[in-house]
């Protein structure tokens, strides 16, 4: 045989053995980090309702991002619609391709939201959300009131976690986007 054969052929293996591993170290799930607990303790405190839009919101959750990420070189952007969308780039192999998220939002008990993913765009690729999740919970360094759980396919956001000044806790109480109608409820200390 060839000693050109034998090279290409070798070549060949070794780049279809890093594509398999790539996609092996993409598709390893591991565990989903825990949601933090609720605090129950009752404090006195004084409470403000809020109604917001979606313009509202968005402008508000933008300004956290921005401020909690501002070093990182991947931007994350969020836009309020019918749904919550994330916006951010993945590069491979020197491309930039869009990527975008759609999430429902279900407002849980305690007053957090959680993201459940609903759709995926990444250019014209097929890839599966959960290992979508992975790659943004890997390589972004999100603030650490932005929860990503690539298993579960959703984004959990500790509305407490997110640091207001003066103490102030945040809490949602309706999340209505058909209807224009986000009800938050914010907790003065006393």
């Amino acid at each position: 045989m060839n000693l050109w054969k034998i090279a290409f052929f070798g070549l060949a293996g070794i780049v279809a053995a890093a594509i398999v591993y790539l996609f092996i170290l993409l598709g390893h799930q591991d565990e989903s980090a825990p949601i933090p607990k609720a605090d129950d303790t009752i404090q006195a405190a004084n409470y403000l309702t809020v109604r917001a839009s979606k313009k509202d919101f968005e402008g508000i959750a933008n300004t956290y991002i921005r401020k909690a990420i501002n070093k990182e070189p991947l931007p994350v952007t969020m836009m309020v619609e019918d749904d919550i969308i994330l916006l951010s780039e993945l590069t491979v192999f020197s491309y930039t391709l869009p990527v975008i998220m759609h999430f429902d939002p279900v407002v849980r008990e305690d007053g957090n939201l959680t993201l459940k993913q609903s759709k995926l765009e990444i250019g014209k690729l097929k890839i599966q959300p959960a290992t979508v999740l992975k790659i943004l919970k890997d390589s972004v360094d999100l603030p650490p009131w932005m929860i990503v759980r690539p298993k579960e396919e959703e984004v959990f956001i500790d509305l407490r976690a997110i640091p207001i000044s003066g103490d102030l806790q945040v809490r949602a109480k309706e999340f209505n986007l058909d209807n224009d109608e986000i009800i938050l409820e914010i907790t003065i200390p006393k």
